[in-house]
């Protein structure tokens, strides 16, 4: 779903960007974070380089229908591992940020996620909430402008991560759970009735194109994208389905052998028509694509192609960038609150879900029923 900024997300903007620029002050506590997404968990503490990480596929088996309770143990020793593996401090506050696959999880059952969560943390130490979408485009609009600094030339930055997508900007932001497996999942069914991951897309015919294509238009409509921007956004991708994905492939067709660092439609266009009806071994041949990316790069095309539509772009910038989560969720001094009212939050995300992290931690009883 994508959401408005209210006028106080440029406040909160502001002074997420400024903890940041100072090297996350609010740091200077005693602050553990882990980025968990749809694949796996990276951690940071304040002031620590290091940013150990594991593999965790969180989306299988939720796409699946079996939940999340076969990741659990994983997840707890995870939690529990990494920040020895990071040499961070000992005793510290602990946050987990669920993004993606745990908002999937929370839109299926909450309940049980509540449970879950509950769970983990007995285990493992670790308060984890479930961020929403907007929140995680604050997260990652203001740690790509900490890391680009003057070379973010455009308002937005487009980051497709596994689970979801997230056209992100200082001050409007459109983000859903439609990210490149999940897209390429709902595609599969929608032109293959498979539910496989990845499925065989390849090739398209023409008609079969024009299908995805109208697909994705209704989808992004649905999400409400036109709502979310409805202004043009120019946008610079940052993520690898792009950097290493499309863009490669756009500069292989159009014989740029040093690659592009932009690229526009007509470009993108051209590379999809003139593709789509190879089989995808051929495709990737032709385009040049890492085995890794060669399942989804059909699809990848796709939905660039429509985003750039939906917003207004004529050009797409691209810089690979390794942008965590970590940054924001070290700053973010609503979230640790909520890490010392666990109890109570996880109550809200019982009857709220995902909103339940917008919540006043305030107004929680100074002991929360269990």
């Amino acid at each position: 779903m994508s959401e408005r900024r209210p006028r106080w997300f440029g406040l909160l903007a502001g002074a997420l960007l400024g903890a940041l620029a100072a090297g996350a002050s609010a740091g200077e506590a005693c602050r553990i974070a882990f980025d968990m997404g749809s694949s796996g968990i990276r951690a940071g503490q304040a002031g620590q380089a290091a940013v150990p990480q594991a593999d965790i596929d969180y989306l299988g088996p939720l796409t699946a229908g079996r939940g999340l309770a076969e990741t659990l143990p994983p997840t707890v020793a995870a939690l529990r591992d990494l920040p020895a593996r990071g040499g961070f401090a000992g005793d510290c506050a602990r946050l987990g940020g669920g993004f993606s696959a745990w908002r999937l999880a929370a839109n299926e059952n909450r309940g049980r996620l509540a449970d879950d969560l509950r769970a983990v943390r007995e285990a493992s130490g670790v308060a984890v909430l479930v961020i929403p979408q907007r929140q995680e485009g604050a997260y990652g609009y203001l740690g790509a402008r900490q890391l680009l600094g003057e070379r973010l030339a455009t308002s937005h930055i487009l980051d497709i991560g596994g689970g979801s997508l997230q056209v992100a900007g200082e001050r409007a932001s459109f983000g859903a759970l439609f990210g490149q497996k999940l897209w390429h999942r709902e595609l599969c069914l929608k032109l293959r009735n498979s539910t496989q991951l990845p499925c065989a897309l390849a090739p398209l015919s023409p008609d079969e194109l024009a299908t995805a294509r109208a697909f994705l238009r209704q989808r992004l409509a649905e999400g409400g994208i036109a709502q979310a921007l409805p202004e043009p956004v120019a946008m610079t991708a940052i993520s690898r389905p792009v950097t290493r994905g499309v863009g490669p492939a756009v500069a292989r067709f159009f014989n740029r052998p040093a690659g592009i660092d932009h690229l526009s439609l007509p470009m993108l266009r051209a590379t999809i028509e003139l593709n789509a009806g190879y089989g995808r071994d051929e495709m990737a041949a032709r385009l040049g694509s890492e085995p890794r990316f060669a399942a989804y790069l059909l699809s990848d095309l796709l939905l660039v192609e429509g985003l750039m539509e939906a917003t207004g772009g004529a050009e797409l910038r691209i810089a690979e960038l390794d942008l965590t989560n970590l940054p924001g969720l070290l700053a973010d001094e609503q979230a640790y609150r909520w890490v010392a009212k666990h109890d109570c939050y996880l109550g809200r995300l019982r009857r709220q879900g995902v909103s339940a992290y917008h919540s006043d931690p305030a107004s929680c009883p100074a002991r929360a029923p269990r």
